[in-house]
């Protein structure tokens, strides 16, 4: 089967190939992924590639799949052994800072990137970017409710909005960072969001200074 087989064996090697294509996704745009670019990327045929992905939209599903994957193992997973609560809401809005600073994703953000190309068009891909955002949304909006429910934020407190503020301090400085700086951007995100946190909770004290 010579070197397109080897490389195209099984789901180690599928991952592989998504791997790739998630990094192509963050710089040329997820509508500018295709299976002869990810094909010229790895060195093998395109025809190859098609054994696993029959058109350039079921490849574009499957990268963000890929991408909510690779999400939750390297943002969701490590902030989730925090506490319950503000701890646990904070340990994931740092992890997902320090995710972006560890430029695992040459493009910064796939989400945000692709929310952006996306929003103006209908389809299926643009549905699901969708689903994913309501999803994440969600899931911080849960993290505030539990802090409300523990007695960690004052009574009146909208978990809603805090979930707002904390995606919006995240993609506004994964946007901003090649232009203004990466240390500037991500350090006000890290402050902005812990002060509002900290003045919102019964015991501040429960937040230690961000290293």
């Amino acid at each position: 089967m010579g070197t397109d087989g080897r490389l195209l064996r099984g789901e180690r090697t599928r991952t592989a190939v998504l791997d790739r294509a998630l990094q192509l996704a963050t710089t040329a745009g997820l509508d500018g992924l295709s299976l002869s670019q990810v094909a010229d990327s790895l060195g093998v045929s395109k025809s190859g590639l098609f054994a696993h992905w029959r058109s350039k939209e079921e490849l574009q599903l499957a990268v963000i799949a890929h991408a909510r994957a690779q999400w939750t193992e390297l943002v969701i997973g490590p902030a989730l052994e925090a506490p319950r609560g503000v701890r646990r809401l904070w340990a994931v809005h740092n992890q997902r800072l320090d995710f972006y600073e560890s430029k695992t994703l040459p493009g910064g953000c796939f989400f945000a990137n692709a929310h952006f190309e996306f929003n103006a068009r209908p389809g299926v891909v643009r549905d699901r970017l969708a689903v994913e955002l309501r999803d994440w949304m969600g899931f911080l909006t849960s993290l505030a409710t539990d802090a409300v429910a523990l007695g960690d934020f004052r009574p009146g407190t909208d978990p809603a909005g805090i979930a707002y503020e904390a995606e919006s301090l995240g993609v506004c400085a994964v946007m901003q960072a090649p232009v203004l700086g990466a240390d500037v951007t991500f350090r006000h995100a890290r402050r902005a969001l812990f002060d509002h946190l900290r003045a919102v909770t019964t015991d501040p004290t429960i937040l230690p200074e961000p290293t």
